[in-house]
């Protein structure tokens, strides 16, 4: 099905509802892998036609581990739509990714276990993506321009450590993660990206800096995520208000 110039929204913890999104319809989809996490929701956003999917479900019901990823992304590409970009609530590991920060990564590292992780489990022979950069350079472009159109704040590199949840993470399992090259920490982003890649979809992340990651903050992790998860929501508002103004990437 040839892609269409509308946006999929992945919202996460946070933005489980965009503030600004008017909703017109919703569509229940049905996929092979199951039940997507909730309803397709069409509607606009700054004036542009959008769909959204509550990652976590309707209010926030759905663990990390728990998230049938393979039905969301199947979901999304059922209906014609290409372009994809995950917002998501991330810890800051490196000095420079204090909360309230929005980082647009370019790299991850992958720390999950258990998830479904392919649409190829079953396929003979089995097929191999290219998983070398993660993140699709035009939709990165397509954010880091529209950060840059607004004015916003932002970091256009780093590397998402990817762990399994739900828990947080321990002070060692930080240190170690820093050791590795990861920048941010975060629970979401694979298998996602991967099916993403899987299905030829342009995908990429906007990370919310919520709090710093266990042993790099001097403040309880629950005390800050509230306002620095607001204050990023504001500047991701902004980006995605003058990214929405410019064309999509067109599907290959």
């Amino acid at each position: 099905m040839p892609g269409k110039s509308i946006l999929a929204i992945i919202g996460g913890t946070g933005a489980g509802v965009l503030e600004d999104f008017v909703e017109e319809r919703r569509s229940e989809v049905s996929t092979p892998w199951g039940s997507p996490s909730a309803p397709l929701r069409w509607g606009r956003l700054f004036g542009a036609e959008i769909v959204f999917l509550a990652r976590h479900g309707d209010g926030h019901a759905l663990a990390p581990h728990q998230i049938n990823y393979r039905a969301n992304l199947w979901a999304i590409d059922s209906v014609g739509v290409h372009c994809v970009v995950a917002l998501a609530a991330v810890g800051g590991i490196t000095q420079n990714m204090e909360p309230g920060t929005v980082v647009i990564p370019d790299q991850l590292i992958d720390y999950t276990y258990g998830r479904a992780q392919t649409f190829f489990d079953e396929e003979d022979p089995v097929k191999h993506i290219d998983f070398t950069d993660p993140y699709d350079a035009e939709m990165r472009k397509w954010l880091c321009d529209g950060a840059r159109q607004a004015d916003v704040p932002r970091i256009e590199q780093a590397t998402y450590g990817v762990t399994q949840g739900p828990r947080l993470e321990t002070r060692k399992e930080i240190s170690k993660m820093e050791q590795d090259g990861c920048d941010i920490v975060g629970m979401t982003s694979m298998p996602e990206a991967a099916l993403a890649r899987e299905l030829g979809l342009s995908y990429a992340c906007c990370a919310l800096v919520s709090n710093w990651a266990a042993g790099k903050g001097t403040r309880p992790i629950h005390d800050e995520l509230e306002e620095s998860l607001k204050q990023a929501l504001a500047r991701m508002r902004l980006i995605l208000k003058a990214a929405l103004s410019r064309p999509l990437p067109e599907r290959p």
